[in-house]
This record gives structure tokens, sequence and C-alpha cells, in this order.
């Protein structure tokens, strides 16, 4: 296909382009940048590619322009620059090579066709000239404007080749093939899924950053599902990948646990762009293989799934590399994800909508949001009776929440007063008498008052006390473990 004629109005790319032909520079805007104007996408960062020197360009041009010095990479002969809220990053043209234990390459300086070559897709190796002689001039070498319009991806060179150089580049096909909703041309699956054990020299920081764009795009089911079928997602996460072959209750679910969550992702990304209440619905169900049993009557029951799920989140996180300050978060949306479809199959009372509202503290609506997003049956009269139950609880929360301002709640003693007015020690003791107490309030039998609470401590202290003293220790649950015990044992599997 012969060059075409892009024409870049942005005023920053022509001051460039100006500065170029000033300082004899032959440059070019690059990739995504060129890719996504084609689009018709957002575009805000750019990448320049100069024949020669890329930092030397670079702190010309901020210079002219006015703005701070560049930011330098030297390792990587990069600079970038920020010009009014945008990222402008400036590269030399270069060849690499690379060495069968690492991915990071030997570079040389190139031409712009050696440049473009080591893209990891056609549609990335597509460049717009700046200056004067090539001004708006559209470089295409690998026919990557045809595999825009096939939607298309697909490498410029033999994927084999191009995996083996950067295997970052299988999960980037995934991340991609999610966030432009492409497809992938086989020979590059088959490629992906033969080098696929190649990941283990890329350092897991780098495929975390890879997965988790891939999870902020419009459907990351597209890139989950092609993970899972290169076996991409058995190397990741592999915890995902055994939910595959997991059978649910057919009067609810048509589809097996990994089919479900992919769908769970699908409608979460419909209602936000919080990547970490993405993650937890695509963790929500993790631990159901472990949980699996049939029972007589029911079916396939995965009993203490949510529980067990959660305390499964935090060694995850550590071996992704997720920042692990977002661990309570997720940790929290798993182990309660089914709490809303217990409160909806039994009167939903003021007292178990405070004690949901408060476990779930800021979390709560993230949560109804993943109860929503649970919904994946075919049966449109079960959705709709879900959905609708749902919406009551919604209410209900809103009602207790306008009565007791639960949200914004601070339990009315703290571990120090208990400590003071009992005469006990630090110890999980203290703990279990505060629960005690907070547990009172959420019920609803005594007032959510700092008296009411001090009364009822000292009518509690001394059985409890004695209790500790005869067993030796402190009979201690937490309160999802307790109100799991109670849960009705059938409704709790419905989603």
């Amino acid at each position: 296909m012969p060059d075409a004629i892009l024409t870049l109005n942005e005023p920053v790319l022509r001051s460039i382009g100006r500065i170029a032909d000033r300082d004899g520079v032959r440059a070019y805007a690059v990739g995504g940048y060129v890719r996504d104007l084609l689009l018709g996408r957002d575009v805000k960062d750019i990448d320049i590619t100069v024949i020669g020197n890329g930092i030397a360009f670079a702190r010309s041009v901020a210079r002219e322009l006015g703005v701070q010095a560049p930011v330098v990479f030297e390792t990587f002969g990069t600079a970038m620059i920020a010009v009014e809220g945008r990222n402008i990053e400036f590269v030399g043209a270069r060849k690499e090579s690379y060495r069968k234990d690492s991915r990071k390459p030997e570079v040389a300086s190139g031409t712009l066709e050696e440049d473009l070559a080591r893209r990891d897709f056609t549609v990335n190796g597509l460049a717009v000239g700046l200056h004067a002689s090539e001004r708006d001039r559209l470089i295409d070498r690998f026919d990557g404007r045809c595999d825009l319009e096939r939607r298309l991806l697909r490498t410029p060179l033999d994927p084999t080749a191009t995996f083996d150089d950067d295997p970052l580049r299988i999960m980037r096909t995934m991340r991609f093939a999610a966030q432009l909703e492409f497809s992938v041309e086989p020979s590059v699956l088959a490629s992906a899924t033969a080098m696929r054990d190649r990941l283990s020299i890329v350092s897991p920081e780098r495929v975390a950053d890879e997965f988790l764009k891939m999870m902020q795009a419009p459907r990351p089911s597209i890139g989950l599902q092609l993970m899972f079928d290169t076996g991409v997602l058995h190397i990741v996460v592999p915890e995902v990948a055994r939910l595959s072959g997991v059978d649910q209750r057919k009067d609810f679910h048509h589809k097996d646990v990994f089919l479900h969550t992919l769908k769970v992702v699908d409608n979460i990304c419909q209602t936000t762009d919080n990547v970490w209440l993405r993650v937890a619905a695509l963790l929500h169900d993790i631990a159901k293989p472990k949980t699996k049993a049939f029972k007589e009557g029911i079916g396939w029951t995965f009993h203490g799934h949510e529980e067990l799920g959660a305390r499964m989140v935090r060694p995850m996180f550590r071996r992704l590399r997720f920042p692990l300050h977002q661990v309570p978060y997720v940790e929290k949306l798993v182990r309660l994800h089914l709490r809303p479809m217990a409160l909806v199959d039994s009167v939903v009372t003021d007292s178990a909508v405070r004690r949901l509202m408060f476990d779930a503290g800021d979390a709560v609506d993230d949560l109804m949001l993943l109860c929503h997003a649970d919904i994946t049956s075919k049966n449109p009269r079960l959705v709709e009776r879900v959905r609708r139950n749902y919406d009551l609880v919604i209410e209900k929360m809103k009602e207790v929440e306008e009565k007791d301002q639960i949200r914004s709640w601070q339990p009315p003693l703290r571990g120090e007063e208990i400590m003071q007015l009992t005469g006990l020690p630090a110890g999980p003791l203290v703990g279990a008498l505060k629960d005690a107490v907070i547990d009172a309030i959420l019920d609803g039998r005594i007032a959510n008052d700092h008296d009411a609470a001090v009364k009822h401590l000292l009518a509690i202290k001394d059985a409890m006390i004695s209790e500790a003293a005869q067993t030796g220790r402190v009979q201690k649950q937490s309160r999802e473990e307790l109100f799991r015990g109670k849960r009705p044992p059938d409704s709790a599997e419905k989603h």
C-alpha cells in the first residue's frame, strides 16, 4: 500500500516540525499516537522518533518551547518533556538484538525502517513525518493501515522471533486485543502458545503492568480468554485458569465458573473504571475449585468459598506484584460478595443491613455493584427478581443510613476504655468484649450511644472473663464466620 497523507494539525507537532527543520533533523510521530489517531480514539501522549540523537533533539525542543528540561533515560536512549499536560517522548531510530536469557536488547542506531520493524504489531509500526521533506506523509511499511481496517493484530516480522526476542509482547498481545477489541492472527496466537514459557525471563512487575492495563480495557474478557486459550493464563494467574470446567448449578448458571467470571468482569466494567473493583470481580469465585462438593437434591455447592477466596488474595497479590495496600479492599469484596444475596432471601431487617454496612464500610457501594455484576443467568425472570431484591436492599441501606449514619459510625467504646473499665490487660479478650458490644448495637439490642455501651459491657464482662479463664483461651470467631454459620445453606450458591 503506498504511503498516504495524514495531516497533523496539532500546534505542538507543527512546532516540533519547525525545530526539526531548523536543526536539520528527520523527525516522525510514531506508534500508538498514529494508530489511535487513525482509529478516532482519544490521543494524548506522543512518541517521536528521530534519525539521530533523540535526547539532544528533546533538549532542543524543550528550550524552544520554553518548558522544563527533559527527563532523560540514558539506558534506553529516550527523553521526555511535558507540554500542556501531555508527555512527549523522544528516541533515536534504532535496531535491536537480543540474548536468549534476557529481554533487554542490545541497541544500535538504525534507519526508520529498522525502527518500525522492531515494533510489536503492524498497527504500532506506523509513522508520520514532521519535518518539511516528509511532512504529513504516513509511512506504512507493514500494511498497518490494512490491519487497522481489518481490526487485526499481526507482528511485522515472524511472530516466533518477535516473542522470542521480547516475551512481554505475548502479554501485550492480550492487552491490545482487549483494549482495541481486535482479533489476533492465528500464527501470532500459535507462537504465543509455543513461546509462553519464555515469560519466565520477564520481571513480574512488567507482566503485572500489562495485565492491569488489560483489566482496564472495555472488555477484559477478550484478553482473558486469549490468555486461557494460549496457556498464558495458566502461567500468570493459574488460580483463574483452574475455574474452567468447574460446573455450577444448572438452575442458576448456564456456564462454568471461568466463563461466568469473564461475564462478571465485563459486567462490572460497564459501571466502573476502578481496576481493583474489576480485579475483585475476577477473583470473587477464586476458591470454588477448592470448595466444590456435590449435595444430593441440590447439586454442586461451594460452601465457604467466599472466606477461603478472601484468604487467597494476599498470596496472589504478593506473587503477581500487585500493590499490597489494595489487598484489604479486594479481600473485603471477595469475602462479602454473598452477603447481600443472603439478605434478599430473608427478611431484610435493620440489624442485618447495619451489620452488612458496618462490615463493608466504605466499600459498600462497590460491593453492591459487584453483586449486580454477578447476575449472569440467562433466565430473565430470575435476573429481574434478583435485581429487584438487590434494589430493595439498597433502599433499605438508604433508610438505615438516614437513621443511624452507619457509614461514618465509630464504635462508642475503644479498647483503651474497655481496659480501664475492666482492669484487663491488652489482649484478645479486650477485642472480644469490644466485638460483643458492637454486635449488640448492630443487632439493635442496645442503643447506639456511649452510656448504653458501657452498661452492656459491665453486664457481660464477668461471664466472658470467667469463660476465658475456664477454657484458657478466647473462643473468638470473625463476624464473617458467624454470619456464614447462620446463612441459609442453599441461597448463597445462586451467583
